[in-house]
């Protein structure tokens, strides 16, 4: 049987550097609108999760579902549970396995949805997420990248803020060239129990220095298993950014 997956966009409406960023408009569609179009073309049915009533009514009239959470999550992963919980207990709809989409993405490409899906082509992984290849070495000293190491098997061993592996014998310079380097895009896709096992995990000591809360799922010792994908993501966090994705949709369209 085909397994059946779902996309939650966990969105909401503060920010720190874009207030109301899911409903900037860009080239006439809001944000979160792209970002759901683009999600919806390849999965079995996708939900907005936000605690601002505002985000839901926009989501609902341009055709899209929308499900209403608490004001105190601290993370989207928080926030995923509770829709994913809400998707399959009180609205009665199975699925396999949820997807955790980034809402601030309007670029999203449908190759990078598929590719994460491909990770439970022969399989069902309880964690699984998306790296893109390193092609450029400005990339290495790039502070807001993450990079990801993997094992033989094509499970992450390790995210983090610097970049690993360390080329020992090999200058800084020539380190693209003899090495394929891995930086982590944010999306996830789990099993509804993994998501409440990760949910229910206190912070890890690597978590929190690095800041990256999926160090908490491996260093209790479970596997994410990591999809590489060819298709990059813009994520939208200054008006520069903002600008710079409203420049690509106007030559595209």
């Amino acid at each position: 049987m085909d397994k059946v997956f779902i996309g939650i966009i966990p969105a909401r409406y503060g920010s720190t550097r874009l207030e109301g960023k899911p409903l900037l408009d860009i080239c006439g569609k809001t944000m979160i609108q792209r970002v759901y179009e683009q999600a919806i073309e390849v999965l079995d049915d996708v939900f907005v999760a936000t605690d601002d009533e505002r985000i839901k009514k926009a989501v609902e009239d341009f055709g899209g579902k929308a499900i209403m959470t608490a004001e105190t999550h601290t993370t989207g992963t928080n926030r995923c549970l509770e829709a994913a919980q809400k998707i399959k207990f009180e609205f009665g709809i199975d699925f396999d396995v949820i997807l955790n989409i980034q809402g601030d993405e309007p670029l999203l490409d449908i190759g990078q949805v598929k590719d994460l899906m491909n990770c439970y082509k022969d399989e069902t992984p309880e964690m699984a997420t998306l790296v893109i290849p390193v092609s450029d070495p400005q990339d290495l000293s790039n502070q807001s990248e993450v990079f990801v190491t993997l094992d033989i098997y094509g499970n992450a061993l390790y995210f983090s803020r610097a970049v690993i592996p360390y080329l020992r014998d090999v200058p800084k310079e020539d380190w693209v060239k003899s090495h394929t380097f891995y930086k982590h895009l944010g999306m996830y896709a789990y099993t509804l129990d993994a998501l409440k096992r990760f949910s229910s995990l206190a912070q890890s000591p690597l978590e929190k220095l690095e800041g990256l809360e999926q160090n908490r799922w491996l260093e209790n010792g479970y596997n994410i298993k990591v999809g590489v994908t060819r298709f990059e993501s813009i994520p939208v966090d200054t008006q520069e950014d903002l600008d710079r994705v409203i420049k690509i949709i106007m030559e595209k369209e």
